[in-house]
């Protein structure tokens, strides 16, 4: 069975939804950023090709049912203002993994985590799943951070795990149970 499809969450300020083409833009502007990509696996976007081929893996992940990305859009503007990828669904298990990127403008402001409240709610309650896990470069401390205030379980450092653009780095696995979230 598939990754069953969000087709739009809310909190506070922000809706969530499926990427589109229409998003593509905004995205530039976010994933064009060097300081926004430098823990991200891939290079700034370049132009609206490379968004165009990013999207492209985006909605095959989607049509395999193994993973969707949601755009992070700001009710006050309907600007998009970043990402949440939820991948590699593994439905026996009842887990899927989540990555996030947020536009270097709205740093700081608590959006990431109310997406990330949003999304782990709904995957927890609606989708009755069983884990979230994320990854994180353990040089990345605003991420590490927000993990942590939303109730993952730093679960250990698994060294030099991955390699992006041409250097190995660590990553600090998290966790974060169904029933972890429902006792926060």
């Amino acid at each position: 069975m598939p990754l069953e499809p969000i087709v739009e969450l809310q909190s506070q300020r922000l809706k969530l939804r499926p990427v589109a083409e229409r998003d593509l833009q905004d995205l530039l502007e976010i994933n064009g950023d060097p300081e926004v990509t430098r823990f991200l696996p891939y290079p700034a976007w370049q132009s609206l090709d490379d968004g165009a081929g990013w999207l492209g893996r985006m909605e095959a992940l989607a049509a395999a049912g193994t993973g969707q990305q949601l755009v992070l859009v700001r009710k006050a503007d309907s600007k998009v203002v970043g990402t949440l990828l939820l991948f590699r669904f593994d439905e026996p298990s009842g887990r899927v993994e989540m990555g996030f990127v947020l536009g270097r403008p709205w740093w700081r402001q608590g959006l990431m985590a109310e997406a990330v409240e949003a999304v782990c709610a709904h995957v927890f309650s609606a989708m009755s799943l069983r884990r979230v896990e994320a990854e994180v470069n353990p040089a990345n401390a605003a991420s590490n951070r927000l993990l942590k205030r939303a109730g993952f379980t730093h679960e250990g450092t698994l060294r030099k795990r991955w390699v992006a653009k041409g250097e190995a780095y660590d990553t600090h696995f998290y966790g974060c149970l169904a029933e972890d979230w429902a006792a926060r």
